[in-house]
């Protein structure tokens, strides 16, 4: 892993996974939020990225969804790191061919617990996910950016 990776990775840990996602609104305007987050490869591609899980009816899904791309970014006091790319959703309302949709709980867990998640029960975490309709949002680091 590089430098800027493990910088990212440090930061997310240090925060509880607290980031703030920034996509653009249809108008061009910014549209920003703040998710837990954490480093995890993108399953399909295997490019290193940021994870997050949204809630299906989240308007920030629809927006990366249209976008494709977005910036997150991790802070800890003055120190901060972003990565900015690709958006990659896979979820119900988002198959990918190349993914087995059987395999989605199990990985919206990974991309849960790569965001310092954990849980007591991890089937009615499963429920829950299915009837909100979640999906795993997927940001390829192609561009890191930093402060030290």
């Amino acid at each position: 892993m590089n430098a800027d990776l493990e910088h990212t990775r440090a930061l997310a840990l240090q925060e509880n996974g607290l980031a703030t996602i920034a996509t653009v609104r249809a108008d061009g305007t910014v549209h920003a939020s703040v998710v837990n987050a954490g480093l995890i490869d993108d399953p399909v591609t295997g490019a290193p990225s940021i994870g997050f899980v949204a809630r299906g009816d989240a308007h920030k899904l629809t927006l990366l969804r249209r976008a494709g791309h977005a910036t997150i970014t991790f802070r800890r006091g003055w120190d901060w790191a972003s990565v900015t790319g690709a958006t990659h959703v896979i979820g119900l309302d988002d198959p990918d061919p190349a993914f087995d949709p059987a395999g989605l709980p199990e990985l919206l867990r990974a991309v849960f617990k790569a965001a310092t998640g954990s849980h007591d029960n991890w089937s009615e975490y499963d429920r829950v996910m299915a009837a909100e309709r979640r999906a795993a949002v997927f940001v390829s680091a192609d561009r890191i950016i930093r402060n030290r």
